[in-house]
């Protein structure tokens, strides 16, 4: 079976938590579904690029999450959800999965 991509995780681990969060009412479950995700990512950042890229990878993960929320205010919520969910996946791309 072929590996998904961790760039596909984690765009899909931001834009997914949010979907389940916006569509369930229950934030606590979108929480649920970007944590597993941005575990998953970082794991197989970690086996790609090493435990300091996998990190940075984390940490930008961490705060696309946090980013999108002021953001949201200026361009809307869903705009601003796939804009970071794009900026993660297009990060984990040139540092991981290229490699891979």
């Amino acid at each position: 079976m072929a590996k998904v991509p961790a760039a596909v995780v984690a765009a899909s681990g931001l834009i997914g938590g949010y979907g389940v969060a916006r569509w369930t009412k229950k934030r606590q479950l979108g929480g649920v579904v970007l944590a597993a995700a941005g575990a998953t990512a970082a794991q197989q950042w970690r086996q790609a690029a090493g435990g300091k890229a996998a990190g940075a990878l984390t940490a930008a993960y961490v705060a696309a999450f946090a980013g999108s929320h002021p953001l949201a205010k200026k361009v809307g919520a869903w705009p601003a959800v796939f804009g970071v969910a794009g900026a993660v996946a297009l990060a984990s791309w040139a540092v991981a999965d290229r490699k891979a």
